[in-house]
């Protein structure tokens, strides 16, 4: 089973992007299960006074599963199609990867030692989104990516 995981700088509260990405992590955890991907699990971090994107990455580093594969979310990234990001998922998978780690970053990005430590830098295009939007679109992703992998008709590219 290849474990999932986002991990990010700042809380996400009540809103309603909270609310999708708690949506689509019960559906991916209904799905993931039967191809040996998931759960999905949510870390969010809050790092203590100042040090900006480098004291966010020493956070980061600190909660990144031992011997996972990371992603990191950026904007200047690999750009891929829901497919191709299914296939590196399953390929990671398939590899042995027991964890996924899907790194965003706090308001600065991350910073680049973390981004060229990552396994794949992904970009969701050259538009900057907020963080919480972020989120949400990535946990769309992986579960379209679970229903990719598992042949569901939800992806009708």
């Amino acid at each position: 089973m290849t474990r999932l995981h986002i991990l990010a700088i700042g809380k996400a509260g009540r809103g309603p992007e909270a609310e999708l990405v708690d949506e689509y992590r019960r559906r991916l955890a209904r799905q993931g299960r039967r191809i040996g991907l998931g759960p999905l699990e949510i870390v969010e971090l809050e790092p203590r006074g100042k040090g900006g994107r480098e004291a966010e990455a020493a956070l980061l580093e600190k909660h990144l599963p031992k011997g996972g594969r990371v992603v990191a979310l950026d904007e200047r990234g690999k750009m891929l199609s829901s497919p191709d990001f299914a296939r590196w998922i399953g390929a990671a998978r398939d590899g042995g990867a027991g964890d996924i780690a899907f790194l965003v970053g706090g308001a600065d990005g991350l910073a680049p030692a973390l981004r060229e430590r990552a396994d794949l830098v992904l970009s969701f295009g050259p538009m900057v989104w907020p963080h919480l939007l972020a989120r949400a679109m990535l946990s769309e992703q992986l579960y379209r990516a679970v229903t990719i992998l598992a042949g569901s008709p939800y992806h009708r590219a």
